[in-house]
């Protein structure tokens, strides 16, 4: 084991969960911080669950996430092909070996073997129903010769235990009683989930297997395998789950009742790839430091296995959109308009060439992409409102004042002959001073008359250079109209 060598084996039936990705994130991180290399490994041998294009996710998902492999179904390392439905001839073999040597036997019953399925996980003792462990193997051999449908199966001692050692649990001793025969090769030929991955494993030069800590409990199968064979066993990271909180604060394994829990939907919602990696990196690994803020560059020089943590993280959108925000706040200010502008209708509205500006005032002010539209809003349609909108403790504001100061302030800027945000705050400031008021009670009045709202991105002053004299004009007549 000179040198490390981990991979990524998703099964192509769907999106890509975010506890899928934090695992191929673990592997690739463990994979560049020892130097070695990250493998990707399509599993489809549950034709069954095959959704078309999910190939095409995992792919768009891992280079978005900036995850590149150097071994795949694209780059054949030596070791390929790196789909196991192209590998399907060879696992036969194995599990005819393995058949000879009595680790396994040919199984006849008539059990719907689509019970083995790609990644379940068994912790009952699940021998053959019909006992074939127990048939004759010359008399087994000729059922086969004679083509009865059969499949092969994994034959466990039911006597003593299983130990093995895994990097985050330690010392983990299990029962062999416990442990189902499970089927390695099905009545199709195509080989279960549990058989082709021990067998590509092996073959394919695997060092550390990365993987969910649900699968702590089937480790002493594979190891049986690997024993039969003769092989050496790898590494073992299984991965502290990944829950969620409810409404209520339940706390539960993460699924879609909490929220988002796919890369592409959370993307789709406006986060930034960056800080999504970077916030999935943190859920089951500590670093030394108590920084947060991590490039993938920094991830690999910072990550250590000895930093993943046994407990369960618990997923927190919250604490997301934190770090979103922090990202976001660090993109350039064209690369935030660019990637921002989708997420609004301010393209297709008499706003598209105010762009620039609008963005200026959403750049420090939005956690997700999402945020911007509901932030705007009031720039492309003026909300419904009432006169109680213009109380103001602070700046004493109340609508009685309001109605008095705004017709003088709306005549002040009717006269204004250039229309930007400095002339118009300079003229708010210069009605305060000479009418004796709070800077802040014009300030207050103009963005209520302007905007219809309590809280906006930017004081009166951006918010009419942005909407244009006319159309703010029009909306101060029409706060003079409520009173």
């Amino acid at each position: 084991m000179s040198e490390v060598r981990t991979r990524f084996a998703p099964s192509p039936t769907g999106f890509m969960h975010v506890g899928n990705l934090r695992t191929a994130l673990y592997a690739w991180l463990l994979a560049r911080s020892a130097s070695g290399k990250f493998i990707l490994r399509i599993e489809d041998t549950d034709q069954a669950r095959y959704v078309e294009n999910a190939v095409d996710v995992i792919y768009a998902t891992l280079k978005s996430a900036g995850l590149e492999h150097d071994e795949g179904p694209d780059k054949d390392g030596g070791v390929g092909p790196y789909i196991q439905s192209e590998r399907k001839g060879l696992y036969r073999q194995y599990a005819e070996q393995l058949v000879a040597s009595g680790a396994a036997y040919y199984c006849f019953c008539d059990k719907n073997d689509e019970a083995a399925d790609e990644n379940a996980v068994h912790d009952a003792a699940e021998p053959c129903p019909g006992h074939c462990g127990e048939l004759d193997a010359a008399v087994a051999a000729e059922r086969v010769k004679n083509g009865e449908p059969h499949v092969i199966r994994q034959r466990i001692p039911r006597d003593g235990v299983s130990v093995f050692n895994d990097t985050v649990f330690g010392e983990i001793t299990i029962e062999n009683k416990v442990l189902d025969d499970q089927i390695l090769l099905k009545r199709d030929g195509m080989p279960t989930y549990n058989f082709a991955n021990v067998v590509d494993d092996h073959l394919m030069g695997i060092t550390h297997v990365v993987r969910g800590s649900e699968y702590l409990s089937s480790t002493p199968k594979y190891n049986l395998l690997y024993q039969a064979f003769n092989w050496e066993i790898p590494q073992y990271v299984h991965l502290p789950l990944i829950m969620g909180r409810d409404a209520e604060g339940n706390v539960s394994k993460l699924s879609k009742r909490h929220g988002s829990v796919s890369f592409e939907n959370l993307v789709t919602e406006g986060y930034l790839p960056e800080a999504i990696v970077n916030y999935i990196a943190l859920l089951g690994w500590s670093p030394k430091s108590d920084r947060e803020i991590f490039t993938l560059k920094e991830l690999a020089e910072a990550f250590n296995v000895a930093g993943l943590n046994k407990s369960p993280a618990v997923f927190d959108y919250d604490k997301l959109k934190w770090m979103n925000s922090e990202y976001i706040k660090a993109l350039p200010f064209e690369e935030f308009a660019s990637k921002a502008l989708p997420f609004t209708t301010v393209a297709d509205s008499p706003l598209a060439d105010s762009w620039e500006k609008i963005a200026a005032l959403l750049h420090s002010r939005v956690e997700t992409f999402a945020d911007c539209q509901e932030k705007i809003a009031f720039l492309l349609e003026q909300p419904e409102y009432g006169v109680e909108l213009f109380n103001h403790k602070k700046s004493k504001s109340t609508p009685e004042n309001s109605a008095e100061d705004l017709p003088l302030i709306r005549e002040r800027l009717a006269a204004l002959e250039e229309w930007n945000a400095a002339a118009i705050s300079d003229v708010l400031s210069k009605f305060a001073e000479e009418t004796g008021v709070k800077a802040g009670r014009p300030m207050w009045q103009a963005r209520i008359a302007v905007s219809g709202c309590a809280v906006t991105p930017g004081g009166p002053g951006e918010i009419m250079e942005i909407l244009g004299k006319q159309v703010s004009l029009a909306r101060i007549d029409a706060a003079l109209s409520k009173f």
